[in-house]
């Protein structure tokens, strides 16, 4: 869950901090407080995008942090799958705001943002004001059914995506394989011509490199034979070279040896020392000798690197890659030189391809239809229980016209809010509060199935009011014994729901304006829902109504 939010310099807020509980959090305040600035944050730290402006003024970065307690063994498996690991049981997310760059962490280290994303969708599901719009668009009900059935599809839908895309690669060989004869002809004449030419150049792999090293001396060959004349001279010509100088201290040293054991080690010594400089002296000699180049070894040798290169330009950066690429056009050569068999061969791979996506997506279709009868059972339930007496909740599937990576079903819900009337897309029949109600009997199934712990309701009571706003703090409260929710609210019946009461506050100075957020005792709680029931003016009966509308919720939790 959600144990701590740490916010500074954003918008109205110089730095608050604080401490969620389990159960459901409400957070309410007058208009203009700054509650969407306080969640507006949270979905900043999971990497939600920003202007500059939302920085506090005069300041020179915003900050937020969010510290998570992972108890849930299925969400630590999934983190430590990205790598991810709770210290002491807690994730912290955090993210720097500057202008035009920002800097994410979890856990102190800094991570891209697509891996923030992902941990976030672990951890967190947020429900904005306006998501409940998300239900007019049809494709999206296929998404909410794929992520109510994820257990139990995954492995098909990812089995069902590999197969299209080999049906795809394969429709798309069979069609750049269909050409006419003198297409063919005029493709045929290239092919031959580009292997040819790599076929008479007769590379062999490393032949670059070993002409490169010797081109590299050739034109060199001056300074390395002047080099190596020089050195020959001081080791083996003349009286000063280090030969003849030798050969006087081994004829000095003669004598000597003949009468002193250390004497005659330190002469064979030197023995072995000119013996070693004569062998060095004509291996000297020899590399000399390899060091004379001919204007014509010169001239082939820079023409055959030309050649090589010019190859490379054309058909790789390497031989190893010319040689590939002159392998994979001769296979394109064989088959235009036998095109009926080569087009037949291609034709019963792809009647093979489609065969098997269809029965994936049979599969995989069947697979949804059963998660799908479930879903649309629970969400009937749930609207029923939210104050819709007459509804009819079905979801409806249709095959396409053509495969799509996730299969061939166009899913698409469909309601009657009316007794007596034909279901009909739910985009023709529901108004704005109904749209919220509804996505909120989606959001009470979908908890009950995946392993998100904390939800985010901002003002999920959009267009509602009276019996239908108690039906949904009910509801609400149901899902709070389960999941740590968090739930800004502009209605009573919600608000004293709360396990646990936040009041975000605006006050002003001459100075500055400051947005706060602080949690209430019960008796400043039943003070916020007179506040919210009697507007400027809160009277004892406002304030007994509170009282008697917060007693009311406790017995129904």
């Amino acid at each position: 869950m959600l144990q701590n939010l740490h916010v500074k310099n954003l918008a109205l807020i110089d730095e608050i901090e604080v401490d969620f509980k389990e159960g459901l959090n409400i957070l309410t305040g007058e208009t203009g407080a700054g509650k969407s600035i306080i969640l507006g944050s949270v979905s900043l730290a999971l990497g939600g995008r920003y202007t500059k402006d939302i920085i506090r003024a005069g300041a020179d970065y915003g900050f937020v942090e969010l510290t998570f307690v992972v108890e849930n063994e299925r969400q630590t498996e999934k983190l430590r799958a990205l790598d991810i690991f709770p210290e002491d049981g807690a994730v912290v997310l955090s993210r720097r705001l500057m202008s035009g760059r920002s800097v994410s962490r979890i856990n102190g280290e800094t991570v891209q943002m697509g891996l923030l994303k992902e941990v976030s969708s672990i951890l967190i599901d947020i429900h904005g004001q306006h998501e409940h719009q998300s239900l007019l668009y049809k494709k999206n009900h296929l998404e909410i059914v794929d992520a109510f059935a994820r257990e139990y599809i995954e492995a098909v839908k990812e089995e069902t995506a590999a197969a299209y895309r080999d049906y795809k690669s394969c429709r798309k060989e069979l069609a750049e394989a269909d050409m006419d004869e003198a297409q063919r002809a005029k493709e045929l004449a290239f092919l031959k011509f580009e292997a040819d030419e790599i076929e008479k150049a007769e590379l062999k792999t490393g032949e670059d490199e070993e002409l490169e090293l010797l081109y590299r001396r050739m034109t060199n060959s001056r300074k390395i034979a002047d080099g190596v004349a020089e050195a020959h001279a001081f080791t083996s010509e003349g009286e000063q070279s280090a030969s003849e100088a030798l050969s006087r201290a081994i004829r000095a040293l003669y004598e000597a040896s003949e009468y002193d054991g250390r004497a005659a080690e330190l002469y064979d010594q030197l023995v072995e020392v000119d013996s070693l400089l004569n062998d060095f002296n004509r291996e000297l000699s020899d590399y000399s000798k390899s060091c004379e180049f001919s204007e014509e070894e010169f001239a082939a040798a820079e023409d055959r690197l030309n050649e090589i290169n010019h190859l490379k330009q054309k058909y790789g950066n390497t031989i190893d890659e010319i040689l590939a690429y002159a392998d994979s056009q001769q296979e394109k050569i064989r088959r235009l030189e036998d095109h009926e068999q080569y087009i037949d061969t291609l034709k019963k791979a792809c009647d093979k391809a489609e065969k098997k996506l269809k029965q994936q997506s049979a599969r995989l279709s069947r697979l949804r239809k059963e998660q799908a009868a479930i879903l649309e059972k629970a969400i009937q339930e749930g609207l029923l229980e939210l104050n819709f007496e007459d509804v009819n909740f079905e979801i409806h599937f249709e095959a396409l016209a053509d495969y799509t990576v996730q299969g061939t079903d166009d899913v698409e819900f469909m309601i009657s809010l009316n007794p007596g009337q034909p279901v009909k897309p739910l985009v023709n029949v529901a108004s704005g509060g109904e749209l919220s109600r509804i996505m909120l009997a989606i959001k009470t199934v979908m908890a009950d199935r995946d392993d998100i712990e904390t939800l985010i309701f901002d003002e999920i009571d959009v267009g509602i009011s009276g019996r239908t706003a108690q039906k949904v703090s009910e509801k609400m409260a149901v899902i709070g014994r389960k999941h740590q929710v968090i739930c800004i609210t502009h209605l009573a019946q919600i608000a004293a729901m709360a396990d646990c009461h936040f009041v975000i506050e605006k006050t002003a100075s001459k100075d500055s304006t400051k947005t706060d957020i602080r949690p209430l005792s019960e008796e400043e709680s039943v003070n916020e829902l007179a506040r919210i029931l009697g507007g400027a003016r809160i009277t004892d009966t406002v304030i007994k109504n509170a009282e008697e509308m917060r007693e009311l919720a406790k017995q129904t939790k």
